[in-house]
């Protein structure tokens, strides 16, 4: 596979090395958009949605609390649950579990992982993280305990501001870096330990925007995933940050889903 050097330039391919077609005679469903781990909505703002606003798509911008698989999920649910028509799901980061999760409501027709894990279900994002060797994320962050009114305690979990440009954005401007690491989110350790109870990438098309470059999942990790969801691979040579670097990619692979669920 050349993928490498094809997307250089940005144009994406699916894995039998073809570029992706343009369409616009498709029944368009809405998409909905999940931001993972130390990362907020602002993250689809620099091109997805300004280009599925042009493109004649209905959107919406989902806030994940990143307080746990079944919180996020219901939360994320609730959402859809305004929502008339079919859906697309597209996740980045630790995202793709709450989709993953959220995905089997009957209006979500497809998913995609931008970047994102693919538990299945009994898993949690951490067995995707440390199933294979190679990814970093588990010595680039900070640990933070926090007490609740009621005394419970808990940890949340912050990425290092040394290490995130390595970790989550080494091909990001230096001015959006900042921006980054300066609003990150932080993320409950328990969400990254909780076990999912559903997979819907078991019953339902999914598309896998896979970096190359990426070093919090490891590649093993990202063609593993793929091949027992059956996923439609697309190779970037790219950072984590996937939405910020190539979001031209993000919506063209949101177009191929949205035709091939309305096929």
């Amino acid at each position: 596979m050349n993928a490498l050097n094809q997307m250089d330039t940005q144009e994406p391919l699916n894995e039998n090395n073809s570029a992706i077609p343009v369409s616009d005679e498709v029944t368009k469903p809405t998409i909905v958009l999940v931001h993972g781990a130390v990362e907020d909505s602002s993250l689809w703002t620099h091109g997805v949605i300004q280009r599925l606003q042009r493109d004649g798509y209905s959107f919406k911008v989902f806030s994940n609390p990143l307080r746990g698989v079944a919180h996020d999920a219901a939360y994320l649910r609730s959402l859809l649950d305004t929502i008339e028509g079919p859906v697309l799901l597209v996740s980045h980061a630790n995202g793709g579990a709450v989709i993953t999760q959220a995905g089997d409501d009957p209006k979500v027709k497809g998913l995609i992982y931008a970047g994102s894990p693919m538990p299945g279900a009994g898993e949690t994002t951490n067995d995707c993280l440390e199933r294979f060797p190679g990814g970093d994320f588990a010595s680039s962050v900070d640990l933070i305990p926090y007490t609740l009114p009621d005394g419970t305690s808990g940890t949340n979990l912050l990425v290092k501001a040394e290490r995130y440009a390595y970790l989550l954005a080494a091909d990001v401007p230096e001015s959006v870096l900042v921006l980054m690491i300066a609003t990150q989110r932080p993320i409950a350790l328990a969400a990254l330990q909780e076990r999912l109870t559903s997979a819907a990438w078991t019953s339902k098309p999914s598309w896998q925007i896979r970096p190359l470059l990426d070093p919090v999942i490891p590649q093993e990790e990202f063609k593993f995933e793929a091949e027992r969801a059956h996923s439609t691979v697309i190779e970037l040579k790219s950072s984590h940050a996937i939405p910020v670097t190539f979001p031209d990619v993000v919506v063209d692979v949101i177009e191929q889903a949205a035709r091939a669920i309305s096929e």
